[in-house]
């Protein structure tokens, strides 16, 4: 369970999607945060004070000049008085204000005067979300440094279909868990700035990526293989595509649609994968982002094995190819640009350096997976970028926001490397 201590700011804004902000509170109440809500005027249009001061259990700010609550407690306290402050939903207004430093209200107000991170849970008409107002609003805070979790595809309460709508709490409460797993007063993230959907960062570039799991076969029905999702892979297949290069993306078995715009491979063990990229060359830079099993089984039975009469089973394991190390030492055809995953749990940052150095990368994008996380099948991941000039320490993010960033940084280093 969460701490009682830790406390969150929710700031509900005026759409149809507030009425998934009281779920949001009870979820988030559930783990034992405490949580104080702020709504706009354009909210209570949607849901009443009433009903978030029940789920809350505490009074709901609204008025930024209401005299009684100066007294008690000024805009400037009750900013800064939360661990977190979650936008939910997060309007194309809202966005806009944030976006601008407008204060004219008390959520704007709070949210301008914040030193704590900004979760924003975005929620708007399908072409409200793909306008180029709202685009450049969204570039412009996710440099300052806003974390998003969402919108999803889907219907629309206007009856219309597509990006836009808000994330499910319980999709909500998994970012804000993330979130809180860190220290939330930083206000601003190193790296990168996410390109905005408009710049082609990498148009005229060949990007090879890896993604998922493999398996490795024991017999027709059993396989060793790992709790992978491919969700952080594939969303850099796509934040490259998006920035306009030819992206293959060399896919273990997921339980995910290929991203649009992208050549897809389907493999199932890291011989396959091996192949599959060796073929997909040459490239400007390969992103090996697969959690390919280090071993495999010495011999694959043609049947299925029995238990019976098989006491004491004893199976011998070979080692796979090292995929990585098999493209960063490549002797002739290398990519211009390495970059690796690093999953680990413990001693991130010592080992990282070390597969950058053993397997001639550029980069290694590190991730910690030990206890209390959520990274495999979650929709957050927390990075430590390291290349041969240093490290960075990335904000918790969604997997789409550090993909971004980091095609965002690899065009960086490309551009610096052809100089």
């Amino acid at each position: 369970m969460a701490s009682s201590e830790q406390r969150i700011l929710l700031i509900i804004g005026g759409g149809i999607a507030a009425y998934k902000s009281l779920e949001l509170i009870r979820r988030v109440r559930e783990r034992d945060y405490f949580v104080r809500a702020v709504m706009t005027e354009a909210a209570q249009r949607f849901i009443t004070k009433l009903s978030a001061e029940s789920l809350t259990g505490t009074r709901v700010f609204n008025d930024l000049f209401a005299l009684t609550d100066e007294a008690a407690m000024g805009h400037i306290e009750l900013s800064r008085d939360a661990d977190l402050v979650v936008v939910a939903p997060a309007t194309a207004d809202l966005l806009a204000k944030m976006a601008h430093g407008l204060a004219n209200d008390l959520a704007s107000t709070l949210l301008l005067a914040t030193d704590k991170k900004i979760l924003a849970a975005p929620a708007m008409n399908v072409r409200m979300w793909v306008h180029p107002a709202t685009k450049r609003n969204l570039a412009i805070l996710r440099g300052d440094g806003v974390v998003f979790v969402g919108p999803e595809e889907g219907p629309m309460a206007c009856g219309e279909f597509g990006p836009g709508r808000m994330s499910e709490p319980p999709v909500i409460l998994s970012a804000i868990e993330q979130l809180l797993m860190e220290d939330t007063t930083i206000p601003f993230p190193a790296g990168d700035p996410a390109p905005s959907p408009c710049e082609k960062l990498l148009a005229g570039r060949r990007v090879i990526v890896t993604s998922g799991p493999t398996r490795e076969p024991l017999d027709p029905v059993r396989y060793m293989s790992n709790r992978s999702s491919g969700k952080q892979g594939h969303a850099l297949a796509a934040a490259a595509a998006a920035a306009g290069a030819e992206v293959v993306l060399v896919s273990g078995p997921v339980a995910l649609a290929d991203p649009k715009g992208v050549q897809a491979i389907h493999v199932e063990t890291a011989a396959e994968m091996l192949r599959a990229v060796e073929s997909a060359l040459p490239a400007d830079i390969f992103i090996a982002v697969a959690a390919v099993a280090d071993w495999r089984f010495a011999d694959v039975f043609p049947a299925k094995l029995k238990r019976e009469g098989k006491a004491g089973l004893s199976l011998e394991l070979v080692e796979n190819p090292d995929i990585l190390a098999a493209i960063g030492r490549r002797p002739a055809g290398r990519p211009t640009l390495v970059a690796g995953f690093a999953a680990e749990t413990e001693n991130l940052v010592e080992n990282a350096g070390a597969k950058l150095a053993a397997k001639n990368c550029d980069m290694v994008v590190a991730n910690f997976l030990g206890n209390g996380t959520s990274v495999l099948g979650g929709e957050m991941n927390k990075v430590t970028v390291l290349t041969r000039q240093g490290q960075e320490s990335w904000p918790c993010s969604t997997k789409k926001e550090v993909a971004q960033r980091l095609v965002a940084r690899l065009a960086r280093m490309l551009t610096e490397t052809a100089r």
